[in-house]
């Protein structure tokens, strides 16, 4: 993997690296979509006892797609790819995919806590601008209380959710970070995307927020329906969407990490 001193994130290029990245997806780790967009088309017929089975395989598919498309984002080409442990077709399961779900975790338990904080701080915001509570109840909104006091409390609120937004982008370097790096990354991975919030959100947007805005819309028309909803969501979710959010994160993490194993001069 090549990294450079000129640690600025250009949403552009970055954008133009995952599509080409996706394409490269497709490529290498094709088993492990079709894999993972099986697994989870199955979910409607898993009933019962086959729910929990239908858990456990759909946790190990999962792993394996995120393990392989994490290699091809942040490898130079197919053999770099391989020596980081990338199987044929891209199905392989070993530590890395272990470290993959440690920092999930570590990183899931992190924003738990950001957001319990964030709630109990609203709750108490909320308390004490003794707003009127039969009036919410009613949804009298003119008698709630003073448009000041309702003013400063959005205000509030919206500071409030573009801290937990700041967060979650930061943390979002956290996969590409543990298979660049060979080991677990979870919170560090917020140093890594240190500077770089605006362009991560905006390449998140497109290559995550608009794909699923599309299926929603579909979902809403009534395109697909029943059991075929669920279908499509997986193989495209599979398929496209999270290559193309994996190969984007992984050329963000290319531009920005500063970290070599032997702690040597970047090239």
């Amino acid at each position: 993997m090549i990294v450079t001193n000129d640690r600025r994130l250009r949403l552009g290029e970055a954008l133009k690296a995952s599509v080409v990245g996706l394409v490269r997806a497709w490529r290498w780790a094709w088993g492990a979509m079709a894999v993972c967009a099986l697994v989870w088309a199955v979910r409607p017929f898993m009933v019962g006892v086959l729910g929990w089975v239908w858990a456990a395989a759909a946790l190990v598919a999962g792993l394996i797609l995120i393990g392989a498309l994490a290699r091809t984002a942040v490898s130079d080409d197919r053999n770099d790819a391989r020596r980081l442990g990338l199987g044929a077709a891209g199905l392989q399961l070993g530590l890395p995919e272990l470290r993959l779900l440690g920092a999930a975790l570590l990183c899931s338990v992190f924003m738990a806590m950001i957001l319990s904080v964030v709630a109990l701080v609203l709750l108490a915001v909320f308390g004490m601008a003794e707003l009127n509570a039969e009036a919410i109840r009613l949804r009298d909104w003119a008698a709630v209380g003073p448009i000041w006091k309702l003013v400063l409390l959005a205000v509030v609120t919206l500071l409030a959710f573009y801290g937990v937004l700041v967060m979650v982008v930061r943390l979002s370097l956290f996969a590409p970070a543990t298979l660049g790096r060979g080991h677990m990354v979870s919170l560090n991975s917020m140093g890594i995307a240190q500077g770089s919030f605006r362009p991560l959100l905006g390449g998140l947007v497109v290559v995550v927020g608009l794909p699923i805005l599309g299926l929603l819309i579909l979902t809403g028309a009534g395109l697909p329906s029943g059991v075929a909803t669920w279908i499509v969501w997986a193989v495209v979710i599979s398929a496209f969407e999270a290559p193309l959010a994996l190969a984007f994160l992984g050329a963000a993490y290319r531009r920005l990490e500063y970290w070599t194993p032997q702690g040597a001069p970047h090239d």
